[in-house]
């Protein structure tokens, strides 16, 4: 296996590598998606001396494949679709609010863990720094990029480990700049491959990361 990372922090020390070349990045906040962006995001807000903030973004699961999405919704609302896959799947607008009520209980459950810990941060003229441990499709990080939009920071950046090239594509074209050192062009992609120890992050070790960014 041609593993880039041995794990989640190992993969934000090399971002944050990549990031302290660029002096005139100014990054103020380094926004993680939870749960698995958050151990990456810790060392690059560490190296930046940047705030370390998070959005909650949760895929769309469809129906018969949990462990795929069709878009993404964000704590703040904001819902993204892949349009030509949910005509793909000919998914039915019954389908679409069942997925989303199902995800804004996880969403839901989420702000529950995490109350006190996240939302500090006023992104209103910042330079910021969207984090998670890899692109699928680019949904996920599609929804986190509106949602915050509404804030009007100054710059939008995007930093993963790792990514499929149409995630990139779609991603890098919503952006002012995506960082990513490697990004798979073949036909089978996940983003646990660049990985050599994947695990499901639990809230526990994001509160813990949290808490410390914190003190």
């Amino acid at each position: 296996m041609d593993w880039s990372y041995r794990d989640r922090k190992h993969a934000g020390e090399v971002l944050s590598g990549l990031l302290s070349g660029h002096a005139s990045m100014d990054i103020a906040v380094v926004l993680a998606i939870p749960n698995g962006g958050v151990a990456v995001a810790a060392p690059i807000a560490q190296a930046l001396h940047a705030a370390l903030d998070f959005i909650i973004v949760r895929k769309l699961q469809i129906p018969y494949n949990p462990e795929a999405g069709f878009g993404a919704l964000s704590s703040l609302g904001t819902i993204v679709l892949n349009e030509p896959l949910v005509r793909q799947l000919r998914l039915t607008q019954d389908d679409i609010e069942i997925a989303k009520a199902k995800t804004e209980k996880q969403i839901a459950d989420r702000k529950k863990a995490y109350a006190g810990l996240v939302g500090h941060y006023d992104l209103s003229g910042k330079h910021v720094l969207l984090v998670d441990d890899g692109l699928a499709s680019g949904f996920t990080m599609l929804a986190a990029i509106e949602s915050i939009r509404v804030s009007k920071p100054s710059t939008i950046r995007v930093a993963v480990p790792t990514s499929s090239e149409g995630a990139a594509r779609t991603v890098r074209a919503a952006i002012d700049q995506l960082i990513c050192p490697r990004i798979e062009r073949g036909q089978m992609f996940a983003v646990a491959d660049a990985y050599e120890d994947w695990y499901d992050v639990p809230d526990s070790e994001v509160i813990d990361i949290l808490k410390h960014s914190r003190q």
